[in-house]
């Protein structure tokens, strides 16, 4: 495949724990995809695979016909950006100049930023509505702002591949919305490919078109929100009773937790 990503059969263990269990999937540019599962699933080992922070112990990321695990930090972070779940940021560093470290793997070791990576970076934090906190610490902003902070310097990178580690943990609900959507917003601005590792299955339905549903740290379902979330998929994977509605105005699934007693609906 030319763009894109193609996972060929990984394999990784936390010692004697397998984590991720002969994974082989192809993921084309243009797709935003949600990875769902229950805990301990894979969900955030696999997410971090692919960004190359971890080397599979069998098996190969390829992205963009490289091998990722060849790749040197820089060039892997010319084609990847990553967003981790709970990153330690340094609070004392404004905002502009935190966002402005996407640039570095563009630049040259001597070589300071110039005033296209300003506006490249200026423009990130407008898409992201966050421009107006462009002089601000990083210790003054609050759990939604340092999550659109994160996603401007991810923006801020140009990379054709975008992963995000549970984008919308910490967040009341207005923010969880705001910054889905403007995920999908940048997704569909740069037309390469997002990846979610997400927990909150409705969510992943409403904003992603293809749903990959880990169990074990194998791929037990693959397709379409509607067509992976399902009450039979959802009860073996998570052992959880469930009730599936059709969102009021996408149309797309609602997963509800219900009792036990409680009649199911698909």
């Amino acid at each position: 495949m030319n763009e894109g990503i193609y996972l060929d059969n990984l394999e990784f263990s936390y010692s004697d724990l397998n984590v991720i269990n002969g994974i082989t999937t192809e993921i084309q540019s243009g797709e935003i995809i949600s990875i769902v599962g229950p805990n301990g699933a894979g969900k955030t080992t696999l997410i971090k695979i692919i960004d190359g922070l971890i080397k599979p112990s069998q098996g190969k990321v390829w992205v963009h016909n490289k091998e990722v695990h060849k790749l040197s930090s820089r060039n892997r972070s010319r084609l990847i950006s990553y967003v981790p779940q709970n990153p330690r940021l340094p609070g004392n560093m404004k905002l502009i100049d935190f966002v402005l470290l996407g640039r570095n793997p563009h630049l040259s070791l001597a070589q300071w930023e110039n005033k296209e990576d300003i506006r490249t970076a200026i423009a990130a934090m407008e898409l992201t509505e966050v421009s107006h906190l462009a002089d601000r610490n990083l210790e003054e902003m609050s759990g939604g702002e340092l999550q659109m902070g994160m996603l401007s310097l991810a923006l801020t990178q140009e990379s054709p591949i975008m992963l995000l580690d549970e984008p919308t943990s910490n967040l009341d609900l207005s923010h969880q919305a705001k910054i889905m959507s403007l995920i999908k917003k940048t997704h569909q601005a740069k037309n390469g490919v997002t990846i979610l590792a997400i927990h909150d299955l409705t969510l992943a339905a409403q904003y992603t078109n293809r749903v990959i549903l880990l169990s074990e740290g194998r791929i037990f379902a693959d397709g379409t929100p509607s067509e992976v979330l399902t009450v039979e998929n959802l009860s073996a994977t998570y052992g959880a009773n469930v009730v599936i509605m059709p969102h009021p105005s996408e149309g797309t699934p609602v997963v509800l937790p219900v009792t036990e007693n409680y009649p199911s609906t698909t």
